[in-house]
């Protein structure tokens, strides 16, 4: 009941100061749930209150999945990690390098001078970036006028590298490639793939590309942080008929979905007694899979959608299949070695394989990285690791 209080107190608490719109909170260990809570409202203005069954835009935590699918494919000899990714998805073979723009700001684009792997883009070392925590590509898509991303259209997709895969970290839409490269080998759309081989077997009943009528019922709504600190709803959707579904972030879905998930992580790729993932992959995924190279702080071009984002300013930071790695001990009490990522709409994960305990809290806000809401999240995660 220790954990219980507290961390009730520590999420109540950010709702009532109206630091947070709404929240959800789960925490478990590899054997149970220890921890659930949901409080304020789904959407401001609105009466429906946020509850643990509330639908949300999880984003970017859909690429700890699509990962974890394109290993299941490599466990069966379908994907290599080190072969070229265009022998499955041919399109990679067009993408160049960006090295600059004309004095009519043309593009200036040469062939990279390795080709790009799943290593690559499990990692983030491709070479691919995205819009707002990069200026070049802003003025790519701007001269170009290549679509944005969250339009889900294959042009989206057409962007150039930043640099030569292999050379250095940069976050991007590389996860988005490997959703592809699950379609051309499975011959499934990435949602049914997902479906049959992850969601149904690990009872994530409620995760999805396509938003059901039924999820459509208890979704909370998108909120813009505004210039005075108070809090805006958003007209905001994934496009529900695109052209591509978006495996580095076109799910949505529910924190006990997710924790699901998690808890198969945590347990070296097995739920409630069925098996998704063997365990040596298990293994890989949660370490560094890039060498010597080290993740950089995200820094916004794009403050409405991005402030500058770095989980552990000072730390050197790894990159897994498709993890982020802390090196050190947090200062919340997460061990060296956890996995953890998030989500644009401020949706966040950790994975302790040390403390064996994994935790996930859902907010919905712009932009990312919001600091009410990062500070919310490390104050939850610490009332766990204090009551462990």
């Amino acid at each position: 009941m220790a954990m219980k209080s507290a961390v009730d107190h520590v999420l109540s608490q950010a709702v009532n100061a109206q630091a947070v719109p709404g929240v959800i909170a789960i925490a478990a260990t590899d054997r149970e749930i220890i921890y659930e809570g949901a409080f304020g409202k789904r959407a401001l203005g609105h009466d429906a209150a946020m509850t643990l069954d509330t639908t949300v835009w999880i984003a970017s935590m859909t690429k700890a999945i699509t990962g974890a699918a394109a290993m299941q494919l490599v466990e069966q000899g379908k994907l290599q990690l080190d072969t070229p990714a265009a022998d499955v998805v041919p399109d990679l073979a067009k993408t160049q390098v960006l090295t600059g723009f004309d004095a009519s700001d043309k593009p200036l684009l040469r062939a990279p001078k390795r080709p790009i792997t799943l290593r690559h883009l499990q990692t983030h070392t491709a070479g691919f970036s995205y819009d707002m925590w990069n200026a070049d590509m802003v003025k790519y898509q701007k001269v170009t006028g290549t679509p944005s991303l969250l339009t889900c259209k294959n042009a989206a997709l057409t962007t150039p590298l930043m640099f030569d895969p292999g050379d250095r970290w940069e976050y991007g839409i590389s996860i988005d490639w490997i959703g592809k490269m699950v379609e051309a080998v499975s011959g499934q759309k990435l949602g049914q793939y997902l479906q049959q081989h992850l969601f149904a077997p690990l009872g994530m009943n409620d995760t999805s590309f396509k938003v059901s009528p039924a999820q459509k019922a208890r979704l909370a709504g998108m909120h813009q942080r505004q210039p005075d600190g108070s809090l805006a709803v958003i007209p905001f959707g994934m496009p529900q008929e695109p052209e591509f579904e978006m495996g580095g972030g076109g799910l949505c879905g529910t924190a006990h979905d997710y924790i699901r998930f998690t808890r198969m992580i945590l347990n070296g790729g097995t739920l409630d007694g069925t098996r998704v993932l063997k365990p040596e992959t298990v293994h890989m995924m949660s370490h560094n899979q890039m060498g010597d190279i080290n993740c950089a702080p995200m820094k916004t071009v794009i403050p409405t959608s991005s402030h500058d984002a770095d989980f552990f300013p000072g730390m050197k930071q790894k990159w897994g299949f498709s993890f982020l790695i802390n090196t050190e001990q947090s200062p919340q009490g997460r061990s060296a070695g956890s996995l953890a990522w998030a989500g644009l709409g401020n949706t966040y994960y950790w994975i302790d394989p040390v403390k064996r305990v994994t935790g996930v809290l859902f907010t919905q806000i712009l932009p990312f990285f919001d600091p009410k809401a990062i500070s919310l999240f490390r104050a939850f995660e610490t009332a766990v690791y204090q009551a462990l």
